[in-house]
């Protein structure tokens, strides 16, 4: 083993225009593994060489591949291939460049045994934050001059590397920020929130309470009917910010029983449509062909939240519940006729705070309830996801799986916490 200092040596013609090269590369290519692609096309013809590792040290200073690539001979022979772990370890710990030869017994005349390491240590902040390993076949031993033009390739691959980390920091502060502007609107909406049914709910008791008026009957009914909607309007609120705090300590309790699915969605549909939602109800449910293992007042539990929103976003709307069977998986959807959103906002809807405005142009609600309802169905091993344009409603689609594995897998994390 030998291990060098790379000298400042004139380059050919062909190593400066392929350095070149490699620097525009990376100025113009965003993707860092597209753009390692890219370099190894261009420093291949002029530096020879049949394998390339990028190794980087990873949470716990452990060495991780990230890129890898054989270009050259025993491309075809990945069982028996180098890949240089055991130098990239020696370039992190001494933080040298490293040339190794090595030759493996073997009578054959196979040209794989015989094989040339030169690895570079890769920095970050004048710290070692990984290698960058070449792997020759049969030779021939690296001249000089290659180990100059090797070391400048890595010194760009360095470069690539600092932009990737700069880009994912910048995006990681950015949501930090984001999602701190969202906990102070989160903080804003429920105060509102809480003081609107308390208002009520003060207003009409002191108002009952009144010794110097005297109300009929019907008045009393109704304001109590008043006082009992805000009071379970507080109380669904209470709910949703008990379980958010649950779900974020993945304490959510879920505990399934074999269920009648069909018959559960059609008692559910019975309750609301006797109840205060400016909604209409159609439904297409097929007949359960077996039981389901869920916990059903944490699907109810969902269903009622995606009515309440539909009742927030598309007042006075139709919602068509449907159940189909497929494949081990009972698939639920719930439809509105109301004006839809962007696409744009579909994969922000489930997020933890995230609102839109209502047909009114207001922002309702914690953005609570469907993050909830992502969580709940994701603790049954199930999906939801939605589906909307502008003008066109909403769609809402639930997979649940129905073999046993949630129910055995469920059953094991009660045993374990028993």
């Amino acid at each position: 083993m030998s291990v060098r200092e790379t000298k400042v040596e004139t380059l050919s013609l062909e190593a400066y225009k392929a350095l070149y090269e490699i620097i525009r590369v990376i100025l113009r290519m965003p993707k860092t593994v597209s753009a390692l692609q890219e370099i190894v096309q261009i420093a291949r013809p002029v530096f020879i060489f049949d394998n390339i590792v990028l190794y980087e040290l990873k949470s716990g200073q452990s060495l991780e591949p990230t890129y890898a690539r054989s270009v050259g001979r025993g491309r075809s022979s990945g069982a028996d291939m180098a890949w240089g772990e055991t130098i990239a370890r020696e370039i992190t710990q001494k933080g040298e460049i490293v040339e190794k030869k090595l030759f493996v017994n073997d009578a054959s005349d196979n040209r794989l045994n015989q094989q040339f390491y030169l690895g570079f240590p890769i920095k970050r902040n004048q710290e070692l934050s990984g290698a960058l390993v070449f792997i020759r076949f049969g030779g021939p031993p690296y001249l000089s001059e290659q180990i100059q033009l090797a070391g400048l390739i890595s010194e760009q691959i360095e470069q690539l590397l600092e932009r990737r980390y700069l880009v994912e920091r910048v995006a990681t502060l950015e949501a930090e920020r984001q999602f701190d502007r969202l906990q102070e609107d989160f903080v804003a909406a429920v105060s509102h929130d809480l003081r609107t049914p308390l208002g009520f709910i003060k207003g009409y008791v002191t108002t009952l309470l009144r010794e110097d008026a005297q109300w009929d009957a019907k008045t009393r009914i109704e304001f109590l009917s008043i006082i009992d909607d805000e009071s379970d309007r507080l109380t669904e609120l209470i709910d949703n910010l008990l379980d958010s705090s649950r779900l974020q300590a993945g304490i959510l309790p879920i505990e399934p029983q074999a269920i009648q699915l069909d018959t559960l969605l059609r008692d559910f549909v019975q309750r609301v449509s006797s109840g205060k939602f400016n909604l209409s109800f159609h439904t297409e449910i097929d007949d359960s062909p077996c039981s389901i293992y869920i916990d059903a007042g944490r699907i109810i539990q969902v269903l009622d939240n995606l009515v309440v929103n539909a009742a927030k976003y598309a007042p006075g709307s139709t919602l068509t519940l449907n159940l189909k069977w497929e494949e081990n998986l009972a698939h639920i959807t719930l439809r509105d006729d109301g004006p839809g959103i962007a696409p744009e906002h579909i994969d922000d809807i489930f997020k933890r705070f995230f609102r839109i405005k209502n047909t009114d142009g207001k922002v309702q609600g914690t953005g609570l309830g469907l993050y909830i309802c992502r969580q709940i169905i994701a603790a049954h091993d199930g999906k939801i996801f939605a589906e909307s344009e502008l003008g066109k409603g909403m769609v809402f689609h639930i997979n649940l799986p129905c073999d046993n594995s949630f129910r055995e897998s469920t059953s094991q994390i009660q045993e374990t916490v028993i």
